[in-house]
């Protein structure tokens, strides 16, 4: 019987944890899933557990060269069956109804494209209360998804249809991979909300991504950048793009100001001042601007 959803998760070296998220999802209410585990090169015992998983439960692994959680998620949903995908990130858990509760949403509410739970955050394993800005809300959150990402990995839900033809993650971000993909997404749909506590989002922990990885706003500046190639999008949603482009491009610049990193400095700023030109439409510019962000990442050589 094909599945409702299929649940992918994500693995590289964090297995005490992966162990705990995969039981999470085993305790679901509901059997109309299929868990698809993808072992980004883990290099401690992760493979050897999974091995073992299988032998009981009913889990699909598959292990691929190291290439980053993009990668993994992306090549999760091309082996799903399911018409829906959930995401669980191995370091958060789900409640027993998590996925019982959401299908039934995603049922009762057949145009909403992709949904989300509530959650409840634990730092340091302690209980912490997100901030205001943090607090999620259903419908059109483009222009406010633009400062902070409002879509949360391991409470989300989607149309397998809906996240194949978005082209999936950025699997050259190395990190806000996830808000780059909401804000493509939430360009032509809203978001729907089942505004129930149903997602443990574990934080605090030193090899999550936050910690791991410096200056995310980089990989953000990138994100807003390549949306301004977009066309679908509308002159208002243009120019809170390119506010908030501006805004993060200034004080990152500052900062490698401060470091003495002058060519990436005159690149931030140079987009900065560009941006303001491409409030009317997408521009070769862009592509220019995008290509040689990457390339200051270390990811691609540009010529522009």
């Amino acid at each position: 019987m094909t599945p409702e959803v299929s649940v992918i998760i994500p693995a590289y070296n964090r297995c005490a944890m992966l162990l705990e998220a995969i039981d999470s999802v085993l305790a679901q209410s509901t059997p109309a899933f299929e868990l698809i585990v993808i072992d980004d090169g883990s290099t401690d015992e992760t493979a050897e557990q999974l091995e073992r998983l299988t032998e009981t439960t009913r889990i699909e692994i598959e292990r691929i060269d190291h290439s980053g959680p993009a990668a993994a998620r992306n090549r999760g949903v091309a082996i799903a069956r399911a018409p829906l995908v959930a995401f669980l990130d191995s370091d958060d858990l789900w409640s027993p109804a998590k996925l019982e509760r959401q299908l039934a949403f995603m049922r009762d509410n057949p145009a909403c494209a992709i949904s989300q739970t509530n959650e409840i955050w634990i730092r340091n394993g302690r209980r912490v209360n997100p901030g205001h800005r943090h607090r999620k809300r259903a419908g059109d959150i483009f222009i406010d998804s633009l400062r902070t990402c409002l879509i949360a990995m391991s409470s989300v839900m989607m149309r397998t249809e809906l996240f194949r033809s978005s082209g999936g993650f950025d699997e050259h971000l190395a990190a806000a991979e996830d808000y780059d993909l909401w804000l493509r997404i939430l360009i032509d749909h809203e978001a729907g909300l089942l505004d129930e506590p149903l997602v443990t989002h574990r934080a605090g922990h030193p090899d999550q991504l936050s910690a791991t990885t410096p200056a995310l706003d980089r990989f953000r500046i990138l994100a807003l950048t390549k949306l301004l190639a977009d066309d679908r999008l509308s002159p208002a949603r243009r120019t809170a793009v390119v506010e908030v482009l501006a805004g993060k491009c200034a004080v990152y610049a500052r900062g490698l100001r401060r470091r003495g990193k002058i060519e990436q400095v005159r690149l931030y700023e140079r987009v900065a001042d560009q941006a303001r030109g491409w409030l009317m439409r997408a521009v070769p510019e862009i592509g220019c601007a995008v290509e040689s962000m990457r390339s200051m990442l270390g990811e691609i050589p540009h010529d522009c």
